[in-house]
Order: C-alpha cells, then sequence, then structure tokens
C-alpha cells in the first residue's frame, strides 16, 4: 500500500481549501482502496462527523454518504452550501461511555453499530491525514482479514471475538478481545499472560455452555476454524506437577445468571457422537446419552433432566435456548410449521440447491434449515439443540454471532433471503433493464415486471413469500409520473400514523433576567431546519430585532450549530439536546461568543491531584461587534450579564452585611451601562458598582485560541485580538465562590429532543385495527428528503410524493409490525395492542389488480410474541398445527396448549398468514 506521509502534503488543513482538501483525501483514498490486502488497519469514523466533512469540501449538489459507494465517490459526491470547517474529530458515539473514563476499555466500541448508519470505515492513510488535520478521536483501529468460504474476500473485522476466560481452580475471570484469524496458540499465550501462568503447566477448553466440549490443542488452528463465537467461554486449566488438572468445577449457569443445581449429564467421547451437522461437517461438541430414550441417540449435553418434553405428536418439539436465542428459536418454529416448507424441506429439496450462486451460502445454510427442520418434524423427540444451525448462522451473518438478543423478525428477514439464494433454481442470472411504465396499461407492466423478477430469481421461497407492490412516485415540480412494480418478501406496518414529531428545545433569553425555558414544537418529519426554526420563533414570539441561533449540546460544548436552513430534521435524533438562544441581530461585524463552563472534576482522596478542567452545564451565547476593540472589560461585562438570570437572591446582599433595597436598579444600570460601552467603544468609563467590582474579580476567564486555551490581559481597557472565524470559545473557570453566587442547577442537564416516558411508553386504551396499520402503509407520502428520487423530466432530484399499493398476494404473508423505533443510543418499543383477525383477514380491497375474481382472504398460523424491553426482553411463538386444528405456545424447549382466545396481545410482533386453500386460484403468478 502506497506509504503517505503526514509531512509530505507541507501544508496543515488550515492551509488548505476545502476542495483542496477533498482532492487530497480522493487521491490518498483511491490509492489505499487499489491495494488493500489482509493485515492492513482500517479505522472508523462516526458518520456524523464523516457527513459534515463531506459537505464542508463539496459545495453544488446534495451528498449521499450512506449509499455503498466507496470513499473515493463519496469524495466527489457534493454537500450543502456552507463553509462551515467541521470541528476535531468526535467518535465518542462509536464508543460506551465507560470507555472515556476507564483507558482499560479504550477501543469497546457500541455492540449495534452499524457502517454507513453510525460509521465509516477510513484507510490507515485516509485516517492519519485527517487526524492530522482536525486531531480528535478516540482512535478505533481494526484489520483486514480474509473471509468468505474461500477465504478471498477481504473484510475488517470491526468487532473481533470478545471470549471470556475462566481460570480453573482458581475462578479468576478476565475478559478479552482476540482477532479470529488468530491461532489458538495466540490465545493460549494470551491466557498464560493474563493470568501469570507457565504456559507449560496450562492447557486452555472450549468451555461453551460450562462444559468441556474440546481440548484446544491443535495450536496452529484459527479461532474461526474452531467455531469460537462471540462472549463464548474459555476454561483456562491450571495442572499440576504431575500433569493433572485439578477436580474443581465451575458449575454451569442458566440465562438468567442462576446455578443449574439439578443440571446432570453423562459425557461420552466425541467421536462416539452422532450428532453431526448438515454438509459433512462433524461436531466436535461432547454429548450425553440419556438414560430415558432408547437407542443410542445422543444429544448436546446442554440439555438437562427438568427440561419439558413432549409425546409423540410430530411438529412438537422445542429448541433449547443457547443463551439469548429465543429470538432464533422463534422465528425457525414459525418457518418450520409452514405447511409448504415443511413438505418441501422433507421431500428431496437437494437437487435444487445452487452451488454456485455468488449471492448464496453454497448451499450450506439450506442443507443447515433441511436438518433441523426433519429433526423438529421428527415423531417422539425430546428438546432440539440448534447449535450446528447457529454455527453456520454465525459464519454467514456475522451480526447475529454471539449470545445477545437480536431482533427476530431482522434474523428472519434474513433466512428467507439467504434460503432463497442458496436455492434458487436460476444458475446464470441474465442482466434486464427493466422499463418504466409510460402511459402502458397496470396489467401489463405488473407482468413484465413480474416476468423479469423471475427470470432472476426462482425459488420455494419466491414460490410461497413473495408478493409485488404497486409504487407510484409523483413530481411535484412537472407532474411526471413513475409507477413501477417491486416485489416483497413480507409487510412491515407502522404502529405509529403521526406524520409530524415533537421537538423539544431549551430556550435562553437575551434579555439576561429570564431563566432559561423548554418548549416543544410539532414539526414535519419530512421537514428540515428553517421549519423548525419558524415554529420557534413564533412560540417564543420573537422581535423584530432578535434571532435565534440552534445549536446541539454533546458533552457540554457546542456540538454544532444549524446554520443551513435546508438541514433535513431526520438529521436530529430524539436523544439530542438542542437550545435556542434569542440574540440581537447579527451582521457581518458581529462575532458570536460562547460562554463555556469548566469545572475541576476531583476523585474521592485525590485532592492533591485534581483531573484537568472539564466542560460543564450549558454553554451560553451572546454577541459582540468587531467595530469596536474588544478588551477584557467588555467581555467581563458580557459575561456577567449572561451570568445575571441565575443570581442567587440570598447573594444579592451588599458586601457591608445589609439587604441592598437598590438591587432591581443595579441590575438594570447594569444592563444599561455595558450597552452603552459597547456602541461607544468603551471610551467612556463607567463607574462600578462594588458588586459588579467583586463578581469581575472572581471571574477566571479565558480565551481560546486555536484549541489553546489563553487567559486574558490583566489590563481591562487593553484591545483583544480575536480570531477570524465568525464565533469565539471563552471558558469560564466554575469555582465554588461563583457556585455560591449562582445557581445554575437548571444549565446541568437539558431536556431530550423526545424524551420516552411513562406517556409514550402507555399503550393505547383503544384497540388498534391491523387493518388501520396496513391503511397507514399504503397511504400516499412525501418522500424524506434523504431519499429523493431522480425526476427524469426535471432532471433533478426532487421530493417525490410515494403511494404504494398491493399488487400480487403471496402464498404465505408475513407481516412485520413495527414496535421499535431507533435513535443514537437506545432502541425504544410501543406496547400499542394491534388487534389482527385469526380468521378471514380480508386483503381483497387493498389489492390494486381488480381482474382478480376470488377475495384475497387469509387465515393466521403462526406468530412471534415479544415480551418486555429491548436488551432484556424474550421472544417466543404462537403455532396452529393445522393436523390438530390447535394453538400450541413454543416458548423455547417448553411447549403448552393454548387457547385460540389468548393468541392475541399486545406482544405480537410477526404474524404469519396462509392463503385460505379454497380461494388459492384467486391469485395468479
Amino acid at each position: 500500500m502506497a506509504e503517505v506521509s503526514m509531512g509530505s502534503s507541507g501544508s496543515s488543513s488550515t492551509d488548505l481549501s476545502p476542495e483542496e482538501e477533498r482532492v487530497f483525501i480522493k487521491e490518498i483514498a483511491i490509492a489505499a482502496e487499489s491495494n488493500s490486502k489482509e493485515g492492513d488497519t482500517f479505522y472508523l469514523i462516526a458518520q456524523r462527523w464523516w457527513h459534515e466533512w463531506i459537505e464542508y469540501v463539496n459545495q453544488d449538489q446534495p451528498c449521499n454518504t450512506n449509499d455503498g459507494s466507496s470513499l473515493s465517490e463519496h469524495c466527489d459526491s457534493a454537500g450543502s452550501t456552507t463553509l462551515k470547517k467541521p470541528s476535531m474529530i468526535d467518535n465518542s458515539d462509536l464508543i460506551y461511555d465507560s470507555a472515556l473514563e476507564d483507558p482499560s476499555s479504550a477501543g469497546e466500541i457500541i455492540d449495534t453499530l452499524q457502517e454507513g448508519r453510525d460509521y465509516v470505515l477510513l484507510p490507515q492513510e485516509v485516517w492519519n491525514q485527517l487526524h492530522s488535520w482536525y486531531g480528535g478521536g478516540p482512535t478505533l483501529a481494526r484489520r483486514v482479514i480474509s473471509s468468505g468460504l474461500s477465504q478471498t474476500e477481504l473484510a475488517v473485522e470491526v468487532y473481533p471475538l470478545r471470549l471470556q476466560l475462566l481460570l480453573m481452580p482458581k475462578n479468576d475471570q478476565s475478559a478479552i478481545r482476540i482477532s479470529k484469524k488468530e491461532t489458538i496458540r495466540e490465545l493460549h499465550r494470551r491466557a498464560c499472560e493474563i493470568f501469570d501462568l507457565n504456559s507449560d503447566h496450562v492447557r486452555i477448553w472450549d468451555y461453551y455452555g460450562h462444559q468441556k466440549y474440546s481440548l484446544m490443542n491443535d495450536l496452529d488452528k484459527t479461532l474461526d476454524d474452531a467455531n469460537l463465537q462471540m462472549d463464548q467461554d474459555i476454561l483456562v486449566e491450571v495442572l499440576d506437577m504431575n500433569g493433572a488438572a485439578s477436580n474443581a468445577h465451575i458449575q454451569p449457569l442458566h440465562e438468567n445468571g442462576l446455578v443449574d443445581e439439578d443440571s446432570t449429564s453423562i459425557l461420552i467421547d466425541p467421536s462416539k457422537s452422532s450428532l453431526t451437522v448438515a454438509g459433512g461437517f462433524s461436531s466436535n461438541r461432547n454429548a450425553f446419552r440419556s438414560g430415558g430414550v432408547e437407542g443410542s441417540q445422543s444429544f448436546d449435553s446442554t440439555y438437562t433432566t427438568g427440561v419439558t418434553t413432549r409425546g409423540s405428536t410430530a411438529g412438537l418439539t422445542g429448541l433449547l435456548n443457547l443463551g439469548n436465542t429465543c429470538f432464533m428459536n422463534s422465528a425457525i418454529q414459525c418457518l418450520v410449521h409452514t405447511p409448504e416448507f415443511a413438505s418441501y424441506f422433507q421431500d428431496d429439496y437437494h437437487q435444487e440447491i445452487n452451488w454456485q450462486n455468488p449471492l448464496g451460502m453454497v448451499g450450506e445454510l439450506a442443507l443447515a434449515f433441511g436438518d433441523l427442520l426433519r429433526k423438529l418434524w421428527a415423531p417422539g423427540r425430546t428438546p432440539i439443540a440448534p447449535r450446528p444451525f447457529k454455527a453456520k448462522l454465525a459464519r454467514f451473518a456475522p451480526q447475529f454471532s454471539g449470545y445477545n438478543q437480536h431482533d427476530s423478525q431482522e434474523l428472519l428477514a434474513f433466512l428467507l433471503d439467504g434460503l432463497h439464494e442458496d436455492l434458487n433454481r436460476v444458475k446464470h442470472k441474465p442482466y434486464i433493464n427493466s422499463r418504466d411504465a409510460d402511459g402502458r396499461p397496470d396489467e401489463e407492466v405488473a407482468d413484465e415486471f413480474w416476468a423479469n423478477h423471475i427470470a432472476r430469481n426462482d425459488s420455494i421461497i419466491v414460490d410461497v413469500c413473495q408478493g409485488q407492490y404497486k409504487s407510484t412516485l409523483v413530481c411535484p415540480i412537472c407532474n411526471k409520473v413513475s409507477v413501477t412494480f417491486d416485489p416483497f418478501m413480507y409487510l412491515s406496518l407502522p404502529l405509529q400514523f403521526n406524520t409530524t414529531r415533537a421537538i423539544t428545545v431549551t430556550v435562553f433569553s437575551c434579555d439576561k433576567t429570564a431563566l432559561p425555558s423548554t418548549i416543544t414544537v410539532n414539526i414535519s418529519k419530512q421537514g428540515r431546519c428553517r421549519d423548525l426554526m419558524q415554529a420557534l420563533t413564533n412560540a417564543c414570539s420573537l422581535k423584530q430585532s432578535e434571532e435565534l441561533k440552534l445549536a446541539e449540546i454533546r458533552n457540554n460544548l457546542v456540538h454544532r450549530l444549524f446554520e443551513d436552513p435546508l438541514i433535513p430534521l431526520s438529521s436530529i435524533k430524539d436523544d439530542d439536546h438542542l437550545a435556542a438562544y434569542k440574540l440581537s441581530k447579527s451582521s457581518e461585524n458581529t462575532v458570536l461568543l460562547k460562554l463555556v463552563l469548566r469545572r475541576r472534576d476531583q476523585k474521592a482522596g485525590e485532592r492533591e491531584n485534581p483531573v484537568q478542567l472539564k466542560p460543564y452545564g450549558t454553554p451560553l451565547l451572546s454577541l459582540a461587534s468587531r467595530e469596536n476593540a474588544l478588551t477584557k472589560g467588555k467581555i467581563q461585562c458580557i459575561v456577567e450579564n449572561l451570568l445575571l438570570p441565575f443570581r442567587r437572591e440570598e447573594s444579592i446582599v451588599s458586601e457591608k452585611g445589609k439587604s441592598d433595597s437598590s438591587i432591581p436598579e443595579r441590575r438594570s444600570a447594569r444592563l444599561n451601562n455595558s450597552e452603552e460601552d459597547d456602541k461607544s467603544g468603551g471610551s467612556r468609563k463607567s463607574k462600578k458598582s462594588s458588586t459588579s467590582e467583586v463578581i469581575a474579580s472572581k471571574l477566571s476567564l479565558q480565551l481560546d485560541e486555536n484549541n489553546k486555551t489563553v487567559k486574558l490581559p490583566d489590563n481591562e481597557a487593553e484591545a483583544i485580538k480575536l480570531p477570524p472565524s465568525a464565533a469565539v470559545t471563552i471558558y469560564l473557570d466554575w469555582t465554588a465562590e461563583l457556585a455560591g453566587m449562582y445557581d445554575i442547577t437548571c444549565l446541568e442537564g437539558l431536556p431530550e429532543v423526545l424524551k420516552y416516558g411513562p406517556a409514550t411508553k402507555k399503550a393505547r386504551s383503544e384497540p388498534l385495527s391491523l387493518y388501520a396499520c396496513l391503511e397507514a402503509f399504503l397511504r400516499e407520502e412525501p418522500l424524506v428528503p434523504d431519499e429523493m428520487w431522480f425526476c427524469p423530466q426535471c432532471n433533478e432530484r426532487r421530493q417525490a410524493s410515494k403511494k404504494l399499493d398491493l399488487w400480487r398476494l403471496p402464498e404465505v404473508l408475513v407481516i412485520h409490525l413495527k414496535r421499535f423505533s431507533y435513535s443514537r443510543s437506545m432502541k425504544h418499543k410501543l406496547e400499542t395492542f394491534v388487534n389482527f383477525p385469526i380468521h378471514d383477514l380480508d386483503l381483497t380491497k387493498y389489492v390494486a389488480n381488480k381482474n382478480l375474481s376470488q377475495p384475497q382472504l387469509y387465515e393466521l398460523y403462526a406468530l412471534t410474541n415479544h415480551y418486555g424491553g429491548m436488551g432484556s426482553g424474550h421472544y417466543t411463538a404462537y403455532i396452529k398445527l393445522l393436523e390438530e386444528n390447535r394453538w400450541y405456545n413454543f416458548d423455547d424447549s417448553h411447549i403448552s396448549h393454548i387457547n385460540e382466545d389468548d393468541v392475541k396481545s399486545g406482544a405480537a410482533y410477526v404474524l404469519f398468514y396462509r392463503r385460505k386453500s379454497d380461494d388459492a386460484s384467486g391469485n395468479t403468478k
């Protein structure tokens, strides 16, 4: 890879124009991307900062940094018209808060990050250059590894394996991060290093489920080849001088963390186990032989004697929870009990496996699923541990590796798509250029689109689960109409129908007498910053002589000012903190002053070694004129006025110990004097009150110059040279004396844009109809600004209106109820009860194709449920055995009968409907 010295540019970022920065980074990116190889280092950078930089270095057209294009293409994408230079690189969004305070956890990024949404990956040369220009961090380096079945594909290992080392017999524990491409030898070395052990007397075990499944003695094997998963336990066993292991035992834990007192298992030699994984991969897991099972069937060793089992009825076999795998178990059971899939995978489906499909998994996912389905439909079986299937899942979908809770709908979407590609009957996909409708009859266009789709995608999944939308786009400028017919695998229906969103902002007044107030306004979800500013202007009765400065406050600093009126409101997250400052109207001759409070954070027992000053509270803003010299005295006046609303009443006492009845007059006079001083250039010195002199003496002020703090001059009349930037930061060191004079409690924590409280979490009192959800999904609405449509008639991107209609319905209709909403740092769940039909779901009137002669009626046969919150919730499945016409609750390994009346609940998440058999002819594909 080309070496790029940071000194080779000969320039700092301040010496380069935005265009020069863009070209410089683009050239480095092109060279780096063309020479990437295994072992290279890439760096994570926050998507939000990267987007700001892209906007800064591009000028003319809307920017799209989330389109899957290459890094060099991003450098050619366009940004907004503002030339505001980004501040230092801020990756704090990507790491846990504890990582900022605990150096030992440095680099521990949030588990749920997504590339393109939360971060961008930069080659080392690009990161080094940007970091030399902007500074900041923290630095998050990741290695390039080989991946894929042939191990010829390159991927950045954003999430190295996190393993739990358990030392026996001492019962010490330690968590480590290690690449899955490292060898067992390296894991052995690191374990000995961490616990300070003699490597000759240590052996390590794959300790999955707190059982010794395999001795890891093939030191040259990689952890990937050893099939280690995220958050898996590794037993570090210390041998005595005779080479014998201790008899100490670390007892297995349930998912809830309690010791399993009754867990009993009889270990057998792995070579005698009949447990294999589809595709010929032999399991290296120990198994046990249950005394109550006829023959020599062997099962997973985590099975316990207390697990509920069923009789001989086929289809009533449970799945063991391997550790937060209820999301997977519930989705699998619904698919397994889909009659079309049960019949297909119990037949000879191997002949349809597409071994060459580059988009598939060489048939391995289909084989693993088919093998699991056959076991679940075998009569008289005890609960099954789906470990082989999960191993395949983790291999092809790393996002589901480890043992964290996941979204069952996301897993379901991956399974349906993956099974389709593995079973796609089309071996060589033809290139097809779809035509627009151009006024042709809908029936003709729809059939053409469907035929084109089938020519590239033809599998059991398409036969059973795929339908077709009619999508209509209308340009708001030229009224150009575009009609397309697109396939769908499932319907994701909203549970909230609001086209507006509530945004809470803290407003700071410029009259220096009123405390900040909180205002909540309702704005269109597709709105822009100018819409929010207009709503705030009306809500806070802004005067003609005033303007609002809207800012996002993060880490007690002004993270960004919303100066571009076209910024989409979608860039403001629900857990952001916004402040609006009412200021006199600015001009080219004014400079924005940001007052940042700082205080010393002192740890207990370290009085003599206080940590460095850190920002505190909420910054305050004011304006100053550039026409007249800005002096220390003027800055003190501005700071005093900014703090006046927070003055404690008890501190407004004369220094002589008696109440001062002229306090209101003094405050008013102080304000007037500062304003007159500003207008006259400070040439006239006003007589200060003794109180003001005392306050001024207590103000420790410093100026920020190029990220360095500089003390203000001792002479109050000495002019201060301001930097050319439009904003200047002034630091005020907050002392105990100032805390006694001012109460700034209201500055310590601003409310979030949208705070989820009991009112928003409370379920609707009236039932919400599934039909209402569908109507909201099909309702015409404008595209969000980030997804604007390129109008071929205008030859520009337009915020077109979009209308969806159902055109062709599948045999099995999967409906996803969108219970989860997302912000930068949290997921929020809606507990809304949805009244969905169990029998006769009638979709006839929602189908735009009026040539269908039969009603479009569906029957519910399965659904997944989600109970609790995100992270600590639990999934189950309700399934109807069609042969018995009875409903059952599949709760991992436990299966019980339920009444049909109990199927409906506020926990329903993904619904599975099957076309009524006597109406199947009503829909032609």
